[in-house]
């Protein structure tokens, strides 16, 4: 496969694959809580649709073992789109053009949108998982993780991960 693979880009990424704290509740001022910018190249052939969802995957459950913490759903994103730009959520009727077309999810905290975690402790991974689809999915009017991977089984024609820490 070689340079021809599937793949999700952050290009804000710092040294050791760290997410910038502007990316999370852990900001300061107006720099926090912004959606991160991410490229993909190489989508796979028969390609209609994307989709992306961001998870903590290092997040504790209170009673117990780590939960997947969904920070991100993204979905209905057009080949035609190269990347989502930084600052995206929630503005993508401003971005306009084929950006408009994208729907966000709602997250683990029960919101629309990027929402970045307020970390207890620092070292947790955040996995991006982009979709490449072989059709638009139709998922209503609240999107969910849940919704979303149940409604794209047998219809993913290739995944890209990136997973950053914090």
């Amino acid at each position: 496969m070689g340079s021809e693979e599937f793949r999700l880009v952050l290009p804000t990424i710092e040294h050791e694959g760290r997410l910038p704290r502007k990316y999370t509740a852990d900001g300061q001022g107006a720099l926090k809580n912004i959606s991160p910018p991410l490229e993909w190249y190489n989508l796979p052939d028969g390609t209609k649709s994307l989709a992306l969802v961001v998870q903590d995957i290092d997040a504790p459950d209170p009673s117990g073992p780590l939960v997947p913490f969904t920070v991100w759903v993204v979905a209905h994103i057009p080949p035609t789109l190269k990347g989502l730009p930084e600052g995206f959520s929630r503005k993508e009727e401003e971005v306009g053009g084929d950006y408009g077309k994208v729907k966000e999810g709602h997250n683990d905290w029960k919101l629309p949108g990027w929402r970045g975690p307020k970390m207890p402790s620092r070292g947790h991974r955040f996995e991006f998982r982009l979709y490449a689809l072989d059709e638009e999915m139709h998922l209503g009017h609240k999107v969910t993780k849940e919704k979303l991977l149940e409604a794209i089984q047998g219809h993913v024609l290739g995944e890209a991960v990136l997973v950053a820490i914090f």
